[in-house]
């Protein structure tokens, strides 16, 4: 589905078995990369939501401002792999001759949210954002290049790909809030991929959370 140009939804492109895949993954990031919780610049003021990154280089915020860096900012260890299935999704849909350099994985509890911003702090623009989610549905909001622009919404759920590329790299984009998971996921026999998937993300999630993943190409090729 084309919202505008360049920016391309996949709704359920992950299966409840490539989710699963995911969040297994997912599960050792966080042990050799924990998430914390990065804080605005200047103001010092935390985030709502909670990250790491995976990749050779992985975006963090502090007082000091927005950047890539190599290592985590609390350990000082190198950031783990890009999981499979993540880099998956990005040779398929990026649409681009190089690998990423980094996947920054956003942890939404309840009440937390993302303003519009632009992804911006990448010298390779030419290359797109390309974004994973798991969990609960999320309500993303979309413009465009100036933040005055009119917006619009959409639902993105567990197993959703969107795209950010071409004509629309720049746009202001966020998240107003999370939307309830569907209580069959968590119950449905006849998915039992899919009742170890809810299993998985109680543990790894904040009650009712989401997981969104975007990845990144930082210097060009």
């Amino acid at each position: 589905m084309e919202l505008a140009p360049g920016l391309i939804h996949h709704p359920g492109w992950l299966d409840d078995a490539a989710q699963l895949r995911l969040a297994t993954e997912l599960a050792a990031v966080f042990e050799a990369a924990p998430p914390y919780t990065p804080r605005m610049p200047r103001t010092d003021k935390p985030f709502s939501v909670r990250m790491t990154n995976c990749g050779p280089l992985g975006w963090v915020s502090d007082r000091a401002g927005y950047r890539y860096q190599p290592t985590h900012p609390e350990t000082g260890s190198p950031w783990p792999a890009i999981p499979d299935t993540a880099l998956r999704a990005w040779n398929l849909l990026g649409g681009y001759p190089a690998a990423p350099q980094a996947c920054l994985v956003n942890l939404y509890g309840t009440g937390a949210r993302m303003g519009l911003h632009q992804d911006r702090d990448e010298d390779d623009l030419s290359a797109p954002v390309v974004s994973l989610s798991l969990g609960a549905t999320a309500l993303f909001r979309y413009g465009g290049l100036t933040r005055s622009d009119p917006t619009r919404s959409i639902r993105l759920a567990g197993g959703d790909a969107l795209v950010i590329g071409g004509a629309s790299r720049l746009i202001h984009h966020g998240v107003d809030r999370l939307i309830d998971a569907p209580r069959g996921l968590f119950a449905d026999v006849e998915r039992p991929e899919a009742g170890r998937l809810a299993l998985l993300l109680r543990r790894l999630l904040p009650a009712g959370g989401r997981c969104n993943l975007t990845l990144r190409r930082v210097t060009p090729p």
